[in-house]
């Protein structure tokens, strides 16, 4: 059996959102398919504690912390504040064309610098100590900088870069919705920085993974040898979702809105402020007593301003399920974004139907009218949320297809077949 160290910058449990789910479900198929070591990069507080710790040490060989997941978290904060004032001094002393410039280098920087030279030195160590056959980044896209320098120190060991999306894709693609000339250079200087930098990886990485074929497709066409590009999907772990009670004073008919929502622009924020502008009033005109739970963090500070009893902006919960299988439709309203939707299995395995854009369903195998209603109009949204709460027939015909459909293809052990040709390859 392989030795596989897997190292993230992200990891949490319970996992709440995609990311974390994404990398607890990982470490679950590997560990069942090679030897699996774990390297946190994400501190013990930040984990979830001991409860989280222990959980982690229960579904792998052997887990440790990084060295800059050991240090204290004052000392990392006086070290970013640091760097804060430095950036603050330097901008006020250098023209106007390098204060432009050092606002690229510093997105750079603080989006894919997740570089810490003691990591990288005891990622080696640990590497060699016990022979360790592929190194694993889970969320490689944002470690750009310490795959190429363990790369550098280690090129005969095996490295898998695993992407949850194109990350590139996800920021170009607000190009479509943002009309503010500022803002689109913003836009495309950021995406084009990244571009630069998936350009790089998929070459001197031996593996980079992708969550769809559609995905593949782009990681594909940069680089030079396409057998390189494997599919490693979003999946989730189906025993974990069983049928949670409603909360307390919990309304129906309702719709459900979940996700992260990182700043005002993000893909989440735009989504959102497009249901509740466009879509809803529609829906509400023909239901009057409909309710709208938006759940997730961050919600409550950038929605703050509305002002509506029908609808319900909880902010971060310990679990979506009491909200999530108990609603009525499930909303993936996105505009852009990249990678494949936990929302859509997440609902679809709790047996609640989805109605998503085009692009919200980007990259899964399921089919409007038949698993799923896909919608990309405001109008045509809400008439498919309303088609839903009044016709029960149409409404369980979904939902059953759509979980029949997780099942068969989104499940951990779809994820241990594309894990196991993933190390097949890199054995050569």
């Amino acid at each position: 059996m392989k030795k596989v160290l897997f190292t993230t910058p992200i990891l949490e449990y319970p996992a709440t959102g995609g990311p974390a789910l994404r990398i607890t479900n990982s470490i679950k198929a590997l560990n069942v398919i090679s030897e699996l070591h774990v390297i946190s990069r994400v501190s013990f507080l930040a984990l979830g504690e001991a409860y989280a710790e222990n959980y982690f040490r229960s579904i792998c060989h052997k887990f440790e912390y990084s060295p800059s997941a050991r240090k204290p978290n004052l000392l990392n904060k006086i070290a970013n504040y640091r760097v804060r004032i430095k950036n603050v001094i330097l901008g006020k002393c250098i023209n106007l064309p390098f204060r432009f410039f050092n606002k690229i280098y510093n997105f750079i920087v603080r989006e894919i610098h997740n570089y810490s030279v003691e990591d990288v030195r005891f990622i080696k160590s640990y590497v060699i100590k016990n022979q360790i056959d592929i190194v694993w980044f889970g969320y490689g896209n944002i470690s750009h900088d310490m795959m190429k320098a363990l790369k550098d120190f280690l090129p005969g060991t095996k490295m898998v870069c695993d992407t949850d999306s194109i990350w590139s894709r996800c920021i170009l693609r607000e190009l479509n919705v943002e009309n503010d000339p500022t803002r689109i250079k913003e836009i495309e200087t950021r995406g084009k920085a990244i571009e630069a930098v998936e350009k790089s990886w998929v070459e001197f990485m031996d593996v980079t993974t992708a969550v769809s074929e559609i995905d593949a497709d782009y990681y594909r066409s940069i680089s030079k040898d396409f057998n390189k590009i494997k599919v490693f999907s979003n999946v989730i772990d189906v025993e974990m979702y069983e049928k949670q009670p409603p909360p307390i004073n919990f309304k129906t008919p309702c719709i459900y809105l979940a996700g992260t929502f990182g700043h005002y622009h993000s893909p989440m924020d735009n989504a959102a402020r497009w249901v509740i502008e466009e879509v809803y009033p529609i829906v509400k005109k023909s239901i009057p007593e409909i309710h709208f739970y938006i759940v997730g963090q961050g919600s409550e500070k950038l929605l703050e301003y509305i002002n509506d009893n029908s609808i319900t902006i909880t902010g971060k919960v310990d679990t979506v399920l009491p909200y999530l299988c108990n609603a009525d439709v499930s909303l993936v309203p996105l505009k852009f974004e990249s990678g494949t939707r936990f929302k859509i299995l997440e609902a679809g395995i709790c047996g609640v139907p989805v109605v998503s854009t085009t692009l919200g369903a980007e990259g899964l195998n399921l089919k409007n009218e038949v698993n799923i209603l896909i919608a990309d109009t405001a109008e045509s949204f809400a008439y498919s949320i309303i088609r839903i709460i009044k016709d029960h027939s149409l409404a369980e015909m979904l939902s059953a297809n759509c979980k029949k459909k997780i099942y068969e293809e989104y499940s951990i052990e779809n994820l241990k077949i594309e894990g196991i040709n993933i190390i097949d390859f890199l054995r050569g």
